[in-house]
């Protein structure tokens, strides 16, 4: 450009002057000008991941995403560009009340066999539970109950209710005893809280007969079962909070396919960037 002015016979300066452009702003331009373009493009990519992940990825998530790609960059250019596009999670709005199972002593109340250990490098050896609730449109309630293995994060099996009965807990353990059978190598604890479900013969006795150790918290003592309780919030921080409220039938649809999402896409950090089911996946091949 500068070349072509002055084949003209007229001066940078001037042109600027009359422009009312400082010098030092297009020498900027000029050298940047290569860059601004590739910004484009890289604008696009991070537009189109944030849309992919459901809005539901700050800046780190999504610039592990680009190195996945093949993008090698910082993420405080990934802060700045998403700042300038205005893309931010924004879901953070409501708060839900907090399901409260205890009734007492009802059943058996276990020992706490877990102690707020919630890692381990085996499959199926330490499995939290708990029930969560949701308010639906109109007076509906939801109630979710899901059973997480701590080795990688993923929900092993759930099950979502109008009411919190006993099946709520039942059947997502029966299919849980199920997996163990076909695939845990070591003995299984799962961990719950006090609530009148966990004490209740039909689930004391299932445990008992499949061989599984049985772990509750101490009363009233949600930390010593953290793991679940950051999943509760969690989920409720990427699909529910800031959301209208829905019915029944479609708030069970969301959570149905933000579980599936959480388990197969959403990538952890401690889990090298992969998701539950990948880094399940890629470990037991690794084993083979």
């Amino acid at each position: 450009m500068a070349f072509e002015l002055k084949e003209e016979g007229f001066r940078l300066k001037d042109i600027l002057l009359v422009l009312g452009m400082p010098e030092a702003t297009y020498h900027y331009h000029v050298r940047n000008f290569g860059r601004e373009d590739s910004d484009i493009e890289l604008k696009e990519i991070i537009t189109d991941l944030f849309k992919k992940f459901h809005e539901r990825y700050g800046y780190k998530r999504i610039t592990k995403e680009l190195k996945k790609l093949g993008h090698q960059i910082n993420h405080k250019k990934v802060y700045r560009i998403m700042r300038e596009l205005g893309l931010k999670c924004v879901k953070f709005m409501r708060k839900s009340r907090k399901y409260n199972s205890y009734k007492g002593k009802v059943g058996k109340v276990a020992k706490n066999r877990l102690t707020r250990r919630f890692s381990t490098p085996i499959p199926l050896q330490k499995l939290v539970t708990d029930i969560t609730e949701f308010k639906c449109l109109g007076e509906e309630k939801l109630y979710l109950n899901p059973i997480l293995d701590l080795y990688n994060g993923e929900i092993i099996a759930y099950e979502i209710k109008k009411r919190p009965t006993l099946d709520l807990v039942m059947e997502p353990l029966k299919e849980t005893l199920e997996i163990i059978k076909n695939r845990a190598s070591f003995r299984t604890t799962i961990h719950s809280d006090q609530g009148w479900h966990y004490q209740h013969n039909k689930w004391v006795r299932a445990l008992k007969e499949n061989k599984v150790f049985q772990s509750m918290s101490r009363k009233a003592t949600c930390a010593d079962n953290a793991s679940m309780e950051n999943f509760f919030g969690i989920l409720k921080q990427e699909m529910y909070y800031g959301e209208e409220l829905v019915s029944y039938e479609e708030l069970k649809s969301r959570i149905e396919e933000y579980i599936h999402w959480y388990n197969h896409e959403r990538s952890k950090e401690k889990l090298a960037g992969l998701s539950p089911v990948e880094y399940r996946t890629q470990s037991s091949q690794s084993a083979a």
